[in-house]
């Protein structure tokens, strides 16, 4: 059975930096022989969440827009790499939605599992990949806090990833050639890792 990969794409700019070096680390996964999905989260049409409670007694979203079609991808995922731009310290306002919404995963994770078996994540392993145009020190600290606990929701262990200062032109990434080889070699790693 294959390795299955998702990638989120989260940046509000089509065939920008976050999209380029996503695409590279999904092609690395696919070199390693993975089967890759995709979302594309400003295509989503996605509310935010109303704090209803409901997902608290069913580990399910009383909201129907298109994080129904996502909730099962997250599911299936053995490895997610969440790519997005870094927008004052934390991920893009769209991405913010999917992760708010995520909170029907979190109260999924409470419903199935006790305090103890929640020390261990058995959905797989999450990734964050976020580029930001300056290089104060903690430029990534907002960033890497919203996506542990996101990856926490999922029931996925926080593996780290991929975090880039100072680049922010569209297609700037590509001059960093060497940006891009460890994106590969992070999505082929990433995919060998899981099938040990």
């Amino acid at each position: 059975m294959s390795v299955k990969v998702l990638g989120i794409y989260g940046s509000p700019r089509k065939s920008g930096n976050t999209d380029l070096i996503l695409d590279r680390i999904l092609e690395g996964s696919r070199a390693a022989g993975a089967e890759v999905n995709s979302i594309y989260v400003r295509r989503l049409k996605i509310d935010g969440c109303l704090e209803c409670g409901s997902c608290e007694d069913t580990g399910e979203c009383v909201i129907k827009d298109d994080m129904q079609s996502v909730y099962p991808l997250f599911q299936e995922a053995d490895i997610i790499f969440l790519a997005s731009p870094n927008f004052f310290y934390n991920v893009t306002a769209q991405v913010k939605l999917l992760i708010d919404r995520s909170q029907a995963m979190w109260s999924k994770r409470l419903l199935e599992k006790t305090p103890e078996q929640r020390r261990t994540y058995d959905g797989g392993k999450g990734y964050l990949i976020c580029i930001g145009a300056t290089k104060g020190k903690n430029l990534f600290v907002g960033v890497e806090l919203t996506a542990k606990y996101f990856f926490d929701a999922l029931d996925m262990s926080y593996e780290g990833g991929l975090l880039i200062d100072r680049v922010e032109a569209k297609g700037e990434i590509l001059k960093h050639p060497d940006a891009m080889d460890r994106a590969f070699e992070l999505g082929k790693s990433a995919v060998d890792s899981v099938k040990v």
